[in-house]
């Protein structure tokens, strides 16, 4: 059995989303033994081509998927409803989109019932449209992405709670529900570029990369580490995991990317991932993630 935990996108987007599907793929991952099922956050699909990731991203037209995403919060609630031990998480829900209280609050109600199932997964958005529709400037990413997560850590303390920063303030008050989960779940940073890397190692927080090529996961991990340590924290109790954008294959190969490919060949990479201090790996797979479930089954248990 592999050390790194396993676990699967849900089916929450495009024209196969479905609360059948959705509640489908959650049973069944925790019926056959998977760590995790994961959710993520997209607010609409523009019409005009976009920088996809962010500027100096390929300009493209937005995927189809994009337009059709289930909430992941309300997702999540409904997961837990029908599973009773997976981990449930988020990759990554764009913090900056709504003040530090009202999400704080519904991941603290996730949290609890769920009972302590809860992993956040963060990131800043990248989106220019997405940040016009929630009346947000995209100005506050860095330091406003940095205040809310410490304006969130409040709300989740004891009471009373208070709060003044530069971008949010919140007037001391008694505020809950607290999360199950003392201090709050773990959050994770969606981070790539090295500031925001070293941002997150300097708050703390675990670190959620999409894979591409090993070169750059180890560069981000060294980075991370090294900012944990200057920072005073022990890298080792910050988690590091890793999305794979692809699928796991029923036969091998020959051209293929990090993680993807027949269950012998990501076995092999699941190891290197483990040198590397990963702690947890996940598909979104890009197809029908109810057939990635055995193969991923052989990759948890084999």
């Amino acid at each position: 059995m592999t050390s790194v935990r396993i676990g699967v996108h849900l089916p929450v987007a495009g024209q196969a989303a479905s609360p059948e599907a959705i509640a489908q793929v959650a049973e069944e991952a925790e019926r056959i033994g998977l760590d995790s099922v994961w959710s993520w956050e997209r607010l609409m699909r523009p019409t005009v081509p976009i920088a996809m990731g962010g500027a100096g991203g390929p300009v493209m037209e937005a995927p189809e998927d994009f337009g059709l995403v289930y909430d992941p919060i309300e997702t999540l609630t409904y997961v837990a409803a029908r599973t009773s031990r997976i981990t449930l998480g988020t990759s990554v829900l764009d913090a900056l989109f709504q003040s530090p209280i009202i999400l704080a609050r519904r991941l603290a109600t996730l949290d609890q019932l769920s009972q302590g199932r809860l992993v956040v997964g963060l990131g800043q958005g990248w989106m220019p449209q997405e940040f016009e529709a929630a009346g947000i400037s995209m100005r506050r990413r860095g330091a406003g992405f940095e205040e809310h997560i410490e304006a969130m850590r409040a709300v989740w303390g004891p009471n009373p709670v208070h709060f003044a920063g530069r971008f949010y303030r919140i007037p001391e008050a008694d505020i809950g529900p607290k999360p199950q989960q003392p201090g709050g779940p773990r959050i994770l940073a969606g981070a790539a570029a090295p500031p925001a890397v070293e941002r997150a190692a300097r708050l703390g927080l675990g670190l959620t990369l999409v894979i591409f090529d090993w070169a750059s996961v180890r560069d981000s991990i060294e980075t991370f580490r090294v900012a944990a340590g200057a920072a005073g924290i022990d890298p080792d109790t910050l988690p590091v995991m890793l999305q794979v954008n692809g699928n796991v294959t029923t036969t091998p190969l020959d051209e293929r990317g990090p993680l993807i490919g027949s269950p012998e060949q990501v076995a092999g990479d699941l190891l290197q991932a483990s040198r590397l201090g990963v702690e947890h790996v996940y598909w979104n797979s890009e197809d029908d993630p109810l057939g990635q479930l055995p193969l991923l089954a052989q990759l948890r248990n084999g």
